[in-house]
């Protein structure tokens, strides 16, 4: 595909939103399910280059850079049988990167991505770790002793280091067993040789999460024994490690805090309550161990989710989300950007990001919608214009979406749920209906962007409804807290009161509601038709826990990645503890329960599903076909925890179009 064309530079261009639908053909089943064709764009840190991930119909994903001066486009990663992973700048001249493989269900894949280092000519290609217990060497001069490369279970940090040097830090992972991370050490390799630095870093025991400070040295590390997390702090003076705080890693602890970023002036940002319902950005005193009084920045009616921007002089502002995302700027030359990219682009959330050092007028615009994928284009500050590099899913036509909005409704006990609900085109009334249910559940169900799987549904007719039921984070304290232990209770209540509440406004005809949802949301979807029999017309469930004693306890024939840390302390206090609620527990398994299900019903598992092993799923449906003669059974052996294969969402979703079109759409 061409790389870089010319956007038009007209506001009206992007007007095409707002148009009515065209009588064109409905879109396929490949527009919204192919992979994107450009998944990510990053900075060199002085920002004279962009490396981007592209990918096209039938050919691997490859690592591409972008000079900013000359327009001249480089390859730098391309294998023939891996696609590109993760990726980071190591320093202006110099990426380092992963493989992976998209062509390859869960089941068929290496789990070790390997990692690689390559100049931004292409050049300097180095191999640094070992990928799936065995070299893999696409360069022949760069071959080398496979005892010299680094451990198959190296990965790259999420946060990018100094980069201002050929080193790069790299976690490595050990493992008590198979999926189990038992903790996390720091090596830091130097990118061009392959060697690693003489100085060894300390690991403190139980390490889970390293944090750099913003010079790009560890600072930090969270770790986790036996339900507690502790955050220990590395003191500059002393080169020790010392304690700042621990709390429960489950429930609730007074004083807890999340780490979030160190500044350049070495200031720590973390995310706390501090004593209110929502969470916010304070800065946390080492020395004192205490917080600031104030907030950095706190959000009306969200928990704080984001991080901050910066350069290597200062705070310039902080990216958040609270319906959609959106970046409060300090700086008041970027909040003058911010406004000027707006203006060009009216109708999209538009996320400006600047480079670490800039030495160039480039800032990376990321713009959506809930109608419109994201697209990648660079704003020029000296000339005020845009050129776009790319999209994600450039087959898709605004003009066919729908439009999804943030609703409120209440639950039987008077809690506020927050919802999303998307109608498709037309007159939005007495429309056949699709209650999806998130996953977690302990997490943020959905934001104001453009969703595959809901806009899918949408071109196909059907409203959907996402409620963010007690128990999903994100909305304060008082809404996570009260899902405790409330599987199949009243979380499964607020499903249906919002249920309730879409077909009493006239949007849901109450006649053909479906409720959908993967993991705890294919929980939910046995449990509502357990529970509410009178409301939903069929079910949809893959990847789901269908009995929560057997999320604890696993099977001797199946491996599953849920921490023993999880099992032990986490359900107990948040699920339901084995004993103690030993009732409440056979009362609430859908395996348990599932002679009550009479409705129509579609079940897929992933037969390499490490997450929710695939006897969930065969278990529930020996049980429920005993005594309902309408239900679909699917595996797909290779598949894991949800459908990493364009074939398999094919597939699926094929699947679920021909059930919901038997089952609640228009005769």
């Amino acid at each position: 595909m061409p790389f870089r064309y010319l956007l038009l530079l007209a506001a009206a261009a992007f007007q095409l939103m707002c148009l009515p639908a065209k009588a064109d053909e409905r879109p396929s089943l490949s527009d919204f399910f192919s992979q994107p064709q450009l998944s990510a764009a990053v900075f060199s840190p002085n920002g004279q280059y962009l490396a981007v991930k592209i990918g096209a119909s039938g050919k691997r994903e490859r690592l591409a850079v972008l000079e900013l001066a000359t327009e001249k486009i480089t390859v730098v990663g391309n294998f023939t049988d891996a696609d590109i992973g993760d990726f980071q700048w190591v320093n202006d001249q110099r990426l380092a990167f992963t493989a992976a493989d998209r062509e390859a269900a869960q089941g068929n894949q290496r789990y070790w991505p390997g990692l690689y280092a390559v100049n931004r000519d292409g050049t300097g290609f180095r191999q640094l770790a070992l990928r799936a217990a065995t070299p893999f060497i696409t360069d022949a001069s760069a071959t080398r002793n496979t005892r010299d490369l680094l451990s198959n279970h190296t990965f790259l940090l999420a946060q990018a280091g100094a980069q201002n040097s050929d080193y790069l830090y790299v976690q490595e992972r050990h493992y008590s067993g198979r999926a189990q991370v038992d903790y996390v050490s720091l090596l830091k390799v130097n990118t061009v040789t392959g060697r690693l630095a003489a100085e060894a870093i300390a690991t403190p025991d139980h390490a889970k999460h390293w944090l750099l400070d913003y010079q790009g040295e560890p600072r930090l590390v969270q770790t986790l024994d036996k339900g507690i997390s502790s955050i220990l702090y590395l003191d500059p003076a002393s080169k020790a490690w010392r304690k700042l705080a621990e709390f429960n890693a489950y429930g609730e602890s007074k004083g807890h805090f999340s780490p979030l970023s160190f500044g350049p002036d070495g200031t720590l940002y973390v995310i706390a309550s501090h004593g209110q319902n929502t969470s916010a950005v304070y800065t946390f005193d080492v020395n004192k161990l205490t917080l600031s009084e104030k907030p950095l920045v706190r959000l009306e009616g969200y928990d704080f989710s984001g991080h901050l921007v910066m350069n290597e002089q200062k705070l310039l502002g902080v990216r958040y989300l609270n319906d959609a995302y959106a970046t409060e700027w300090l700086d008041d030359e970027f909040k003058a950007m911010q406004a000027k990219v707006d203006s060009m682009l009216p109708n999209t959330i538009n996320l400006l990001t600047a480079p670490r050092r800039a030495e160039t007028p480039w800032v990376l615009v990321n713009s959506y919608a809930d109608i419109w994928p994201n697209r990648t284009m660079l704003y020029n500050r000296s000339t005020q214009k845009l050129m776009a590099v790319g999209e994600a899913h450039p087959t898709i036509k605004p003009e066919q979406m729908a439009r999804t909005t943030l609703v409120h409704y209440q639950a039987r006990d008077g809690l506020d749920i927050p919802a999303w609900l998307t109608i498709p085109q037309g007159e939005g009334k007495n429309l056949p209906m699709v209650v999806l249910v998130h996953g977690g559940p302990y997490m943020r169900g959905s934001s104001w962007h453009w969703d595959p799987e809901v806009q899918f549904l949408a071109s196909r007719g059907y409203a959907v409804l996402q409620p963010e039921y007690r128990g999903s984070t994100g909305f304060g304290k008082k809404h996570f807290r009260a899902g405790w232990k409330q599987w199949g209770l009243k979380m499964q209540d607020d499903i249906a009161d919002g249920t309730r509440w879409a077909i009493a406004r006239g949007t849901a005809d109450a006649q053909r509601v479906c409720i959908a949802g993967a993991s705890y949301g294919g929980y939910a979807t046995l449990m509502g038709l357990v529970n509410d029999t009178d409301l939903y017309r069929c079910g949809i469930e893959w990847a789901g826990v269908t009995d929560i004693n057997l999320m604890r306890t696993g099977h001797w024939a199946y491996v599953s990645d849920m921490s023993e840390s999880w099992k032990e302390y986490g359900i107990p206090q948040l699920v339901g503890d084995p004993e103690k609620d030993a009732e409440q527990l056979k009362a609430t398994s859908p395996i348990l329960q599932a002679a009550r299900i009479k409705q129509p019903l579609l079940l897929a598992h992933g037969g390499s599903d490490l997450r929710v092993p695939l006897v969930h799923g065969t278990r529930f449906y020996q049980a429920v076909k005993q005594t309902n003669p309408d239900v679909e059974w699917v595996e797909y052996p290779d598949e894991g925890h949800g459908w990493s294969l364009p074939a398999t969402r094919y597939d699926f979703w094929a699947r679920v179009e021909k059930f919901l079109d038997k089952h609640i759409g228009k005769h």
